[in-house]
């Protein structure tokens, strides 16, 4: 079944534009719209999405009030915006956010949010998340460097990209791949190394000196 969408912004030509992108997903479908954070409350109630797409700074409610009122409802809350402010980020996540994606981190991102927080998995924007590691240390769990691990050279080269930030479209269009194979690539890091996830990419490639933070 499609994931079903309920997009929260005050802009209509973002809703417009997140709409086109989501339902060109053979697995996604955009569901409603909302321009303020307490009518995305209200709808998402009403009609119990699988993912809310929320603004950071929306009129009656902004996207982390709307991740704490949708907190322990099944709905997942992606906060989408131009604002990656540290302390917007461990707000946002502290209440229940599933992910925070910054606007211009482009469109494939914004799918793969989608569908990280589908899987129980949390993306955020690579910018985001090497800022936020390079500030808070490495964290708990961090997949260590055993010597049985073997990365193919492609591989090495797309570890070391992930952890200076980069994302999956930069990548490819710096090494002349497809983004699938490179969303490919990754998939198999993560199974190797045992990571959940980019976050957990940088963090073992910076323990294992694969990258400088």
């Amino acid at each position: 079944m499609a994931i079903r969408i309920l997009i929260a912004d005050d802009q209509e030509g973002i809703r417009a534009a997140f709409r086109l992108i989501l339902d060109a997903q053979p697995d996604m479908t955009v569901v409603a719209e909302a321009a303020d954070g307490r009518a995305a409350i209200e709808t998402a109630r009403a009609i119990g999405p699988d993912v809310v797409l929320a603004d950071i700074r929306m009129p009656g409610a902004d996207g982390i009030e709307v991740a704490r009122a949708l907190a322990g409802t099944g709905v997942h809350v992606v906060i989408v915006t131009t604002f990656g402010l540290d302390e917007y980020v461990h707000a946002a996540l502290r209440n229940g956010a599933s992910g925070f994606v910054l606007k211009r981190s482009g469109p494939m991102l914004l799918v793969e949010a989608v569908r990280a927080a589908m899987n129980g998995d949390m993306l955020i924007s690579p910018q985001l998340t090497v800022r936020l590691l390079r500030q808070r240390g490495l964290p708990r769990g961090t997949p260590d460097g055993t010597p049985h691990v073997v990365l193919t050279e492609r591989e090495e080269e797309i570890v070391a990209m992930v952890a200076q930030g980069r994302t999956n479209a930069e990548i490819a269009a710096e090494l002349f791949l497809a983004p699938g194979t490179v969303k490919n690539h990754i998939a198999a890091i993560q199974r190797k190394i045992e990571a959940r996830n980019r976050v957990a990419i940088a963090a073992w490639a910076w323990a294992t000196g694969r990258a400088e933070p």
